[in-house]
Formats: structure tokens, C-alpha cells, sequence
């Protein structure tokens, strides 16, 4: 079987990409204690089934994503405790951020993110996190994420189910008998024809509106969900986020925030700058620039009440290079 294949199916990574970059820090195998190891050179090495697995460097692994990795060195550089805290992580996709946040000790982790079906699948089943997808954090607001999170945590039903219970009685129903009746058979309440018609047509409606997705539903908190709470503001804020300016999304982030909430937010300068100041490949190589994006950073904070407490470089690089940063940011009393 392919390494980064085999170490996906044997829980040793979440993803093949996280398997990709625990064989590129170094992987070994062996099929038995008494034989040497192999290490793996690429991620199309074949390992045998039943092999014994080490990996030199785990630290890949610790986290459902390298997001997990960069968060946790900015937590450390801010001091940030996360114990007990309800946090909210814009632009979660695969959750790395989230599961740095869990297991640090948040309470509950409400994630946002524009795309569909990105959050791995351990955090979906997990209680302690509300995945809200398909909504865009630049038009967020208190209300619509409230009513985003109540949607995610239900499931959808009719809202007029079916009642098997009151189907009509066909006509000659005493038939079904054999044709057995006596003089004390009363057929008074056997439904007419077109009461019977007039039922079958309602039945294929309702299914042809079922099937177009036309058919009216409620919601209805699914199994293991019905007591969590969705908070009215979170105690810290935390987002990786792409293709789009932090000034552009902090001013809906702000009115999120619990009184002296903190924003720790992954700052990426390729998307800060104006294109002629980024080179080719989106990399920012002129390390002039980036005073530039932390001050407009600041100035952005400081019209939105937010008071700056730290800049920090990121743990670990981009995926694609570029240098990056966190802000931490803390909302006034």
C-alpha cells in the first residue's frame, strides 16, 4: 500500500497531505521486531500490511492540520489560556485550529467558514464543536451567526408529516372478510370514491414536492444536541484566513466579542498588500513590507476599539512560503 495511504487508514495522520509531510520529516517501518527498519523516501513507497510504523517527527501529527501547529506557538507567545473559554475560529476548514483549541481546554469551539464539507470528521461528531459552513465572515453578524449555528446543530423534518393513522377506509371494506356481513354491518363511515382519489393525489403531490426539495420542513435539534447553547459572544476569536484583507473582516469579528475578548488572529501579508507588492507566486520576498501590513493592522485595530497587545511571527511558514504573522488584540471592558 502507498506510505501516506497507510498511514491515513492506520490513524497515523487525518489526511494524506498531513501523511505527505510526516514522511517528508521521516518514516520507518518493519515487519518484525527482529528485522531492520525501511525508511520511506517518498509518498508512493509501498508498506507491507501488518507493518510496524515509527515516525521520527510527530509533531505533524498533533494537530488535524498545520493551522493546529501555528496557533499553538502563537498561545504560547501571547500567553493566551484557552481553559474553559467559548472560542469562535473563522475560516476553520479542516479544523486545525479548532483541535489546537480543544485540546488546550476550550469549552466549545463555534467555527465558520465559506466553503462546504472542509471540517474533518472528528470534530464534526464532537459535541463541543458547532461547524457552520457557507457563511462568508465579512457579512457576518450576531444574528445571522446565531441562526447559522442553530441550523447546524438541527436536522430538517416535515413540517406536516404524514399521519398514517387517518387514512380513509376504502369503500367495501367488509370485502376483505371473505363478503361475510350480517344485518349489523354498518358501511357509514366507508369513504367515498373520490374521497380515496382525492387522498392518492394528495400522496403524489406531496411526493413529487419531496423529491423537488419543494416540500415545507422545520427544524429539529438532531440526536446528542438538544441542550448545547450557542453563545452571545466569545471570550476569544481566533482566524486563518484567505484571499481576503483582516481589515475588511475584523469590524464584523468586534461586535462577536465578549467585553475584554481577545482576537488572535493568523495575519498573511500576501493578502494585505496590493498585488504589485507581492512577487511571483504570491510570495512577499521584501521584508520592508512587512511593517507596513502590521501598522495598517494596528491602525485598523484602533478604530475598532480593539487594543493591540502583541505581533508575533507565526511557528511554522505558509504552505506556500510566505512569512506570517498573528495580531493579538483585546476588546475594551
Amino acid at each position: 500500500m502507498r506510505a501516506d495511504v497507510f498511514l491515513v487508514e492506520g490513524g497515523h495522520a487525518a489526511t494524506r497531505s498531513q501523511a505527505q509531510r510526516l514522511i517528508a520529516a521521516g518514516v520507518q517501518w518493519r515487519l518484525a521486531p527482529t528485522l531492520p527498519w525501511n525508511a520511506v523516501a517518498k509518498n508512493g513507497d509501498d508498506i507491507p500490511a501488518g507493518a510496524e510504523v515509527q515516525l521520527l517527527d510527530a509533531a505533524e501529527a498533533k494537530y488535524l492540520s498545520r493551522g493546529g501547529l501555528k496557533l499553538e506557538g502563537a498561545l504560547a507567545a501571547a500567553g493566551v489560556r484557552v481553559d474553559g473559554l467559548h472560542c469562535l475560529d473563522v475560516g476553520q476548514s479542516t479544523g486545525g485550529f479548532t483541535d489546537c483549541l480543544l485540546q488546550h481546554g476550550a469549552a466549545q469551539v463555534v467555527g465558520v467558514d465559506v466553503g462546504q464539507g472542509q471540517l474533518h470528521e472528528r470534530l464534526r461528531a464532537d459535541v463541543r464543536v458547532i461547524g457552520v459552513e457557507g457563511l462568508n465572515a465579512r457579512h457576518m453578524t450576531p444574528e445571522a451567526l446565531r441562526d447559522a449555528c442553530e441550523e447546524a446543530l438541527c436536522e430538517r423534518i416535515e413540517a406536516e408529516p404524514e399521519d398514517n393513522d387517518t387514512q380513509p377506509v376504502a369503500p367495501y371494506a367488509w370485502m376483505r372478510n371473505g363478503g361475510l356481513v350480517d344485518e349489523d354491518y354498518d358501511d357509514s363511515d366507508d369513504a367515498k370514491e373520490q374521497e380515496v382519489e382525492a387522498f392518492k393525489a394528495e400522496r403524489a403531490a406531496k411526493a413529487q414536492a419531496r423529491a423537488t426539495g419543494k416540500v415545507a420542513t422545520v427544524r429539529q435539534r438532531m440526536a446528542g444536541r438538544e441542550d448545547v447553547a450557542i453563545p452571545a459572544a466569545f471570550e476569544l476569536v481566533t482566524g486563518d484566513l484567505s484571499f481576503i484583507s483582516l481589515t475588511l473582516v475584523l469590524p464584523a469579528l468586534v461586535p462577536l466579542l465578549a467585553p475584554q475578548g481577545a482576537l488572535l488572529m493568523l495575519v498573511k501579508p500576501q493578502f494585505e498588500l496590493q498585488p504589485g507588492q507581492v512577487g511571483k507566486g504570491g510570495i512577499v520576498r521584501d521584508a520592508a513590507l512587512f511593517p507596513l501590513v502590521e501598522q495598517r493592522l494596528r491602525d485598523c485595530c484602533a478604530q475598532l476599539g480593539l487594543q493591540v497587545l502583541g505581533w508575533y511571527d507565526s511557528a511554522i511558514e505558509g504552505g506556500d512560503g510566505n512569512r506570517e504573522f498573528f495580531i493579538y488584540a483585546r476588546r475594551a471592558a
